[in-house]
């Protein structure tokens, strides 16, 4: 994907996230890569009667309460307010609207540091080492940033998804539709072939649209889509709702 993409809209406020995900509202199943149990998370829903009404959540994440590098990560995610500007723009991969406005998840200062950016590597890289991954797709264009070093590290070779007219050989397209218009991912032919089981990784997830599209390109060529995994999930955008049940994996979540 592009730096960020996204449309002006001079209206009132930004819609509520629950008007974005209304017909999304039923959470699909997750099954772990392996057998080792996903994290669970309690979330509050509503009180009755004086008590706690909680859902259950197979989210599967690097776990927080036992990995200390995963504090360190989050720490050197800077959130920025409002941006991008003007307050109404509607940014589909890197934003959260709240009553403030956007608030835009730059990992650029998480690249500036070394050792987070080695730890961020490392925890994919101890998930999926000895997975028989043959394919690592990075959807442009962060996924440029952390798939090829986690394809290197695992055996596998690195397939670029990229915007169109950016392949210079004969690709495949997929389009999507995303809440301000339509977009499109293209690969080029023969890059990923029947039987590779692929990888998918993305910096964030916040609608779902980009990784869906992944996985349908990939998918159509034959490839076993093993897993999407993404540095930081938006879970209020409730984009893993439309993964049809394809296993998510994440390392911070901003809510």
């Amino acid at each position: 994907m592009y730096v960020y993409k996204c449309i002006s809209i001079y209206s009132p406020p930004s819609p509520s996230l629950s008007s974005l995900s209304d017909h999304h509202n039923r959470r699909l199943p997750c099954v772990p890569l392996s057998e080792s149990n996903p994290v669970v998370h309690l979330r509050q829903t509503r009180k009755r009667r004086g008590s706690f009404v909680v859902s259950l959540s197979a989210t599967m994440s690097a776990c927080k309460d036992q990995d200390p590098r995963i504090h360190g990560i989050k720490t050197k995610i800077r959130v920025v307010p409002n941006f991008p500007k003007p307050v109404f723009v509607f940014c589909a991969c890197l934003l959260m609207v709240g009553m403030a406005g956007i608030m835009f998840q730059d990992i650029t200062t998480l690249l500036l540091d070394p050792k987070a950016f080695k730890d961020t590597i490392d925890l994919f890289v101890e998930r999926y080492k000895g997975k028989n991954i043959s394919v690592v797709a990075g959807i442009e264009a962060r996924g440029f940033i952390f798939g090829p070093p986690i394809a290197l590290a695992i055996g596998a070779k690195f397939v670029p998804l990229r915007k169109p007219r950016k392949l210079p050989g004969e690709v495949i397209s997929e389009e999507y539709i995303l809440e301000y218009g339509r977009d499109c991912l293209e690969m080029h032919v023969g890059a990923v072939e029947p039987g590779d089981r692929a990888l998918v990784v993305d910096d964030l997830i916040a609608t779902g649209g980009t990784l869906c599209a992944a996985m349908n390109l990939l998918e159509r060529v034959g490839a076993e889509v093993v897993e999407c995994a993404c540095v930081i999930e938006l879970p209020d955008l409730k984009g893993r709702d439309r993964l049809n049940g394809k296993p998510l994996y994440i390392l911070v979540e901003y809510h």
